[in-house]
C-alpha cells in the first residue's frame, strides 16, 4: 500500500491537513464526510494504483485546525476550493461523499477549472423544501459521542461487530481508529481526531445548506450522484438510507443518478473498489455504468 506525502497548507486563516498520493494523470480530490477524516479513503486509494491523489482533513477533523463552533457548510466548500487552488488541481475529479459531496460541489462552483467533473457519494444535498424545515437548535446526539479512548484497537473492537461497522471492510474501520485518534492533551491515552462538539456543530450547521442549489445550477461539468438505498419517512436519522435528495441529479446540467439499494449512506467504508471504479470510469470519461 502506497503512503501518502503530508501537506499543510493555509487556507481562509486555518492550517488544513491534505495527503498526497503522487502518480500519474489527471489528478482526484478526495473529501470525506462530517466526523471522519482523510484517511478513510486509503482503501479507494488503495485500488488506484498509480493515480494522483489528494485527500483533504476538514476544518474540526483529524488533523486539521479547530475552530469553535459555529460550522456553517458553505465554510467546507469555501475551504476546497481554496485547498484545490493551492494545490494546482485544475481538471481534477473531485470526489465527495455525504458532508463532503457538498462540498466539492459548493467549491466547484466557486472556483470553476479545478475539477472538470465530479462524483458524489450519497452527498448530504437534501431536498430544497428541508433546509427551511429542518430546525437547527438544540443539542445533536453527536454532542454525546465518547471521546477518550485507551489506544486505536480499543475503538476497533468496541466498534467491529456494531452498526454500522459491522458492514465495513475492516480494513476501512481500522484505518478510521488509526487516524481517527489523536494523543489526549490533558493525560493518558487518546481522543476523537474530531471533537464530539465540533461534529454537533458541523451537523447542525447543515440548516443554512439550500444555498447549494445556486452551485448546483451553476455547474457545466459531468457529475454522477451514486445514491444509497432510498429513505422512507419514518426512517431513523442512522445513516442506513441515503439522504440524498432522490432527484438530484436531475437538478445539474450534466447529471447522472446511480441508485444502489444495496448500501447504506456508508458506500465508501462498505465498497471502497466499488467507489475507485467509478473514479476511474469519469477519468475515462466513460458513462453511467451498468
Amino acid at each position: 500500500m502506497r503512503e501518502p506525502n503530508e501537506v499543510r497548507l493555509r487556507v481562509n486563516g486555518l492550517e488544513l491537513q491534505v495527503y498526497e498520493w503522487p502518480g500519474e494523470g489527471q489528478p482526484i480530490f478526495l473529501a470525506h464526510a462530517t466526523g471522519f477524516h482523510a484517511r478513510c479513503w486509503d482503501q479507494v486509494v488503495a485500488h488506484l494504483p498509480g493515480r494522483h491523489v489528494f485527500a483533504i482533513d476538514m476544518r474540526g477533523h483529524g488533523r486539521s485546525d479547530k475552530p469553535e463552533p459555529p460550522y456553517q457548510w458553505p465554510d467546507f466548500g469555501h475551504d476546497v476550493a481554496a485547498t484545490a487552488r493551492a494545490l494546482g488541481t485544475e481538471g481534477a475529479v473531485g470526489v465527495g461523499h455525504s458532508k463532503g459531496g457538498f462540498a466539492v460541489v459548493h467549491a466547484a462552483a466557486l472556483e470553476p477549472g479545478i475539477f472538470a467533473s465530479l462524483l458524489l457519494v450519497d452527498p448530504v444535498i437534501m431536498r430544497r423544501e428541508m433546509y427551511d424545515a429542518r430546525p437547527g437548535g438544540g443539542e445533536h446526539f453527536a454532542a454525546r459521542r465518547r471521546n477518550q479512548w485507551a489506544s486505536p484497537e480499543e475503538m476497533f473492537e468496541s466498534f467491529r461487530a456494531r452498526p454500522p461497522f459491522a458492514d465495513w471492510e475492516e480494513q476501512v474501520l481500522r484505518d478510521y481508529c488509526t487516524y481517527g485518534l489523536l494523543p489526549n492533551p490533558e493525560g493518558e491515552g487518546y481522543v476523537l481526531a474530531c471533537p464530539p462538539n465540533i461534529e454537533a456543530a458541523v451537523y447542525t450547521g447543515s440548516v443554512g445548506g439550500a444555498v447549494i442549489y445556486d452551485s448546483v445550477a451553476a455547474l457545466d461539468i459531468p457529475v454522477r450522484v451514486l445514491r444509497a438505498r432510498s429513505r422512507t419517512e419514518d426512517a431513523p436519522l442512522d445513516m442506513s438510507s441515503s439522504p440524498t435528495a432522490p432527484d438530484l441529479a436531475t437538478h445539474f446540467k450534466h447529471g447522472e443518478d446511480v441508485h444502489l439499494p444495496e448500501y447504506s449512506h456508508f458506500i465508501p467504508m462498505e465498497a471502497p473498489g466499488f467507489v475507485a471504479r467509478h473514479i476511474e470510469e469519469l477519468l475515462a470519461g466513460g458513462s453511467l455504468a451498468e
